[in-house]
């Protein structure tokens, strides 16, 4: 069976990080090993002051971004910290192409696609045989987010409040054939 790529788009809180933390729980508990990595908010006192991401199979967290955040690329008004994404969160994409069944990159985006090492752990995860699961910034313009949206093999899904609790389901149907 040819690998699975797809990817989550959709407007900033409609819940694509929620799907993807779901559809990998569920791919797990049906004895896949699912690694990458997934992205969080930083909240603190009801406001978003930053971005955590989270290495899937061994538990590592660090930041993406945070508006205390003094050195690296500004996105809005966050600051991206390279050396995380590239500690913590390219590790997690390169664990994953090496060991696991299903491979989740949650997200390509405007922060993440500013270093050069996720992009090519991305590009190699892509190229593998392996499944393929994550999400994708909605108007990032990124080489590599052009070259996905419009590559055949690559199946991009709308995330909506209305689908958002049936795609674990779909996912993991496709994937694994029953559910």
């Amino acid at each position: 069976m040819a690998p699975h790529r797809v990817l989550l788009t959709g407007e900033p809180g409609c819940g694509k990080t929620t799907a993807v933390r779901k559809t990998a729980e569920l791919l797990a508990s049906y004895g896949l090993t699912v690694g990458g990595m997934i992205s969080g908010e930083i909240r603190e006192r009801g406001a978003r002051v930053g971005f955590s991401l989270e290495d899937i199979l061994t538990n590592e967290k660090g930041t993406l971004a945070h508006v205390d955040q003094t050195e690296g690329p500004r996105v809005g008004k966050y600051r991206v910290n390279l050396r995380d994404i590239e500690r913590i969160g390219v590790r997690s994409i390169e664990r994953a192409t090496a060991v696991a069944d299903i491979i989740v990159v949650d997200e390509l985006g405007p922060m993440e696609l500013h270093s050069n090492e996720f992009v090519h752990a991305v590009e190699t995860a892509l190229a593998s045989p392996k499944h393929f699961f994550g999400t994708i910034h909605k108007r990032a313009s990124h080489p590599l987010v052009v070259t996905v949206k419009t590559n055949p093999t690559c199946r991009v899904i709308d995330v909506t409040p209305e689908n958002r609790d049936l795609i674990p389901l779909e996912i993991a149907r496709q994937t694994v054939g029953k559910v």
